[in-house]
């Protein structure tokens, strides 16, 4: 019973608003600390590394290459603040599919996985350009965020690669998919 209450308290702890909760200039750290304290940000950059682990070969970098470039092509957009809808919804509904996807440990092709990551990133990246304007300097910020997306992608590729067997990235990606379901929930007030 108690493993429950620390997770439900640690889903509310990280909840998408403290992505948003720093504020002031932008900086390099101000885009570091972006990705990581939004939690629907951390788990989907996670969760790319786990899939290209899934994936194998040369996906393993090429799939968070893939998200970092489109990643960086959504802030600009963000950046002219071009609105797109549904932002926060299309991050929330990322985590779902990308915990799915590495809950089922099946092979997905390249030329499904692509195209996915690459419209996930470019939302979570017109979420990241969307505060650019407010805070400064763009280049900074855009650097800052851009590393602690790799670095994400990174952690999660090393999860991925010590995690002895399926059955344990298939509990994370299940995990994740259900972390997913909360936020979109809570997003379109369900909860």
């Amino acid at each position: 019973m108690n493993k429950y209450i620390f997770s439900t308290a640690l889903l509310y702890f990280f909840s998408t608003d403290l992505a948003f909760a720093v504020g002031g200039t932008a900086s390099v750290l101000t885009g570091l600390l972006h990705p990581i304290l939004g939690f629907d940000h951390l788990i989907a950059m996670i969760a790319v590394g786990l899939l290209s682990i899934q994936i194998g070969g040369k996906h393993i970098l090429g799939l968070p290459a893939c998200f970092v470039l489109i990643l960086f092509i959504g802030a600009l957009i963000g950046l002219l603040a071009i609105p797109i809808p549904q932002v926060e919804g299309v991050i929330s509904l990322s985590v779902i599919v990308l915990g799915i996807a590495i809950a089922s440990q099946s092979r997905i092709g390249i030329w499904i996985a692509y195209p996915i990551v690459a419209i996930f990133a470019f939302f979570h990246g017109h979420a990241h350009g969307g505060e650019i304007p407010s805070l400064g300097n763009p280049t900074s910020y855009i650097t800052g965020f851009s590393i602690a997306s790799a670095i994400l992608h990174f952690l999660g590729i090393g999860i991925g690669t010590i995690s002895r067997t399926k059955k344990i990235r298939s509990m994370i990606g299940a995990a994740f998919a259900g972390i997913g379901l909360h936020m979109i929930l809570l997003i379109y007030g369900l909860i």
